[in-house]
């Protein structure tokens, strides 16, 4: 299992990142990479840290299961569900990175604007892409149920949260104004009906620390 969880999570990488970003680049002439973390200490800093450590032990989670490391749970149909769920998720994480076409985007850019996107998997869910690698990365750790592949797990979760809440909703808001408002009122952040916003509601302060 430890090594079917690794060649998942690389293909997974290998499709989300290296090849959507190759694709965007292809019909845009821009990768669509906005990487700047900002300043340290900042929570946008503290967002980009935390996924780029989940990455990390996404991987080290069935690397340490082939060295060794005993899993936590141990059970074929936990791995059946793992399977089902990482391919479902990477399924998924693909055809909502589509559906954003040329305003698909890694990170944000304060001084760009993009279309807002809010159909196909965006009707259901205003972060489907997020939702999607989170199902992935909780499909792998059951594949692979070690205390590494747990806290890649938590660690992604977390991540997604920040940037979501701290970085990307604030420059929605700041940028798309009561069109982002009207679709946030009605259409949950991760799942359906789940954190809907208030229309009227002004934006955190803390979301404007973008640099």
């Amino acid at each position: 299992m430890a090594l079917l969880a690794l060649a998942l999570y690389l293909l997974g990488l290998l499709l989300a990142f290296g090849w959507r970003t190759l694709t965007q680049w292809r019909r845009t002439g821009d990768t669509g990479l906005r990487l700047d973390a900002g300043r340290p200490g900042t929570l946008r800093w503290w967002a980009k840290l935390l996924f780029v450590a989940a990455l990390a032990l996404g991987f080290a989670g069935p690397a340490a299961a082939l060295a060794g490391l005993s899993p936590l749970l141990d059970h074929r149909a936990l791995h059946a569900v793992g399977l089902a769920v990482a391919v479902a998720g990477i399924a998924a994480t693909l055809a909502a990175q589509l559906a954003m076409g040329t305003s698909w985007r890694i990170g944000v850019d304060p001084t760009e604007r993009t279309t807002l996107v809010t159909s196909g998997p965006f009707a259901l869910a205003r972060n489907p892409i997020f939702t999607a690698m989170a199902a992935t990365s909780l499909g792998l750790t059951l594949l692979v149920p070690n205390a590494v592949s747990l806290i890649a797990w938590l660690a992604l979760v977390v991540a997604l949260q920040l940037q979501v809440r701290a970085v990307e909703e604030p420059y929605l808001i700041a940028t798309h104004a009561d069109a982002y408002r009207r679709y946030a009122a009605g259409v949950g952040r991760f799942l359906p009906g789940l954190g809907r916003l208030d229309p009227v509601a002004p934006p955190a302060r803390i979301t404007r620390r973008t640099g």
